[in-house]
């Protein structure tokens, strides 16, 4: 048996997020209420310089209410996604990239939320404009360049803690055949 919807309400809705509250029949026949946020799409890149390193902001989280280093993301504000990755890394990191591989693409936090996210390689790097104006929108305080291998050590120690940036390089590690 699978779940089944019986009735659904909007209990919030912003431009950017819905929460609604259904009433459900469970797999196993009983009923139940589940509350589901949806989001719009977003794009997570791993951009990769010339030394094999990949470049990470550190940004004001207000949810958790410290910095966090992640790679380049952000909303796909209703873009294709490849245009919206190009965007995002321009906005957030001032650099452009003359190749794009798209990684895939990931289902966050899919117990409570429809969260799409699709995760793209970008290469052959170049500053193409000051993103100070971006970056102080969205609390960046600090674009860095760390090598690849090191980005994933960072992942497994701790100091990368943002769940979509460990599955974004996760996902280049198995692509680029780095992976152990």
């Amino acid at each position: 048996m699978r779940w089944t919807t019986r009735s659904t309400r909007i209990a919030y809705e912003n431009p950017w997020i819905r929460v609604h509250e259904d009433e459900v029949t469970r797999p196993d026949g009983g009923e139940g209420l589940y509350g589901v946020v949806e989001l719009r799409d977003a794009v997570f890149v791993v951009a990769l310089d010339e030394d094999d390193a990949v470049v990470l902001v550190t940004i004001d989280r207000y949810t958790i209410g410290r910095d966090s280093l992640e790679v380049p993301a952000g909303g796909s504000d209703d873009q294709e996604p490849l245009v919206a990755a190009q965007r995002e890394l321009l906005e957030e990191t001032g650099l452009e990239a003359s190749e794009w591989m798209p990684l895939g693409s990931l289902d966050a936090l899919n117990g409570i939320a429809r969260a799409r996210e699709h995760v793209f390689l970008a290469r052959g790097l170049s500053q193409a404009a000051d993103a100070a104006e971006s970056q102080g929108e969205e609390g960046i305080s600090a674009v860095t360049r760390v090598p690849f291998g090191e980005a994933l050590a960072m992942c497994g120690d701790g100091r990368i803690r943002d769940g979509e940036t460990i599955a974004a390089l996760a996902l280049a590690a198995i692509r680029l055949g780095r992976l152990a």
